[in-house]
């Protein structure tokens, strides 16, 4: 009931805001009005409309700034408002392809204490202790990049304010030694993956999880039910397009349900965003209070809605256009 009446009145306010410009402007237009008068009517409309407080559902992302927008926290903040959620990002890299190396990846990690100052802002701000109306308590986890990242971040997420932690495990990083690339992956796997209420791998990152080679659709079943038996985390392993067949396929299991989600594959090649976005459109569901299923069910339609309408760049990858869904 309280949500209604919230609604009706934000929809009062916009029919009020609406009218009352309606008349200002065509005072205006018809020379009835004068500019003083019309300062005093835009300055009031504007008092009246500072009153109608807003309280959307709120989601953090932790992850790593993507120069072209096309995936990191750029993509993500794009999902969370297209779905209806206030986003806040939490920058953990920078990560800028590079045209005359093949675009292959530039990593520059944040300073760990800038990262630990920015997680301590969100959660003054937003956390239940600070008694904002809208409780931050789902996050999604990107990028992490280092080891040293994913101990500041794993500090963060076991203080128990998140009860939604939705990890896409990045695994790999081009243009980092493998020495360290190794470490970072074994952290994020101590470390990190524990916390997790759900995670959404890709082709790779699944078989690295649960140790088994992918080629078909019953294999990308069986890694969805080891990494919940590993992580106790709801799983959406995500083939896309690299299983054979017309279909780009996921995988759903949360120990009890398992679901096939499959859209037709719109092209062969995989498209920038695509699986950050799918984690950030999980993420602003479950913010919004949908069970984890429908979650993902909302997820893989937003992405291959995005994925159909793709901007195109002079890079050599297309990126994932969040407004496709509209």
């Amino acid at each position: 009931m309280i949500q209604n009446t919230n609604v009706l009145f934000i929809l009062f306010m916009e029919y009020l805001f609406m009218s009352t410009m309606r008349v200002v402007l065509a005072g205006w237009q018809d020379g009835t009005m004068t500019s003083t008068a019309f300062d005093s009517a835009a300055l009031a409309v504007a008092e009246t409309a500072s009153d109608a407080v807003s309280s959307p559902a709120v989601a953090l992302t932790i992850a790593g700034s993507e120069a072209t927008g096309g995936a990191g926290a750029q993509a993500d903040l794009k999902t969370f408002q297209e779905l209806g959620v206030f986003g806040i990002a939490n920058l953990t890299c920078i990560v800028s392809f590079d045209p005359k190396d093949n675009w292959n990846h530039r990593f520059v990690p944040v300073d760990q204490q800038v990262i630990a100052d920015q997680l301590e802002a969100t959660t003054a701000a937003y956390g239940a202790a600070a008694g904002a109306p809208a409780v931050l308590d789902t996050v999604k986890i990107g990028m992490l990049g280092s080891p040293a990242t994913i101990s500041t971040v794993a500090a963060a997420l076991a203080g128990g304010q998140f009860a939604n932690v939705v990890l896409d495990p990045v695994l790999i990083c081009k243009g980092q030694e493998p020495g360290h690339a190794l470490d970072t992956d074994q952290a994020l796997k101590s470390h990190i993956l524990p916390l997790a209420t759900f995670v959404t791998p890709n082709h790779f990152e699944a078989e690295s999880l649960s140790g088994l080679e992918i080629t078909d659709v019953e294999t990308l079943k069986a890694a969805a039910v080891r990494i919940h038996e590993l992580s106790g985390a709801a799983v959406l392993a995500k083939g896309g397009v690299r299983l054979e067949g017309p279909d780009a396929v996921d995988v759903y299991y949360d120990g009890e349900t398992l679901e096939v989600l499959c859209a037709p594959k719109v092209g062969e090649e995989a498209v920038s965003g695509a699986g950050c976005s799918l984690a950030a459109a999980v993420t602003a569901e479950l913010a919004k209070g949908a069970t984890p299923l429908a979650a993902a069910r909302t997820a893989k339609a937003f992405v291959t809605a995005g994925i159909r309408n793709r901007v195109a760049s002079g890079a050599p990858f297309d990126a994932l256009w969040q407004g496709g869904p509209r």
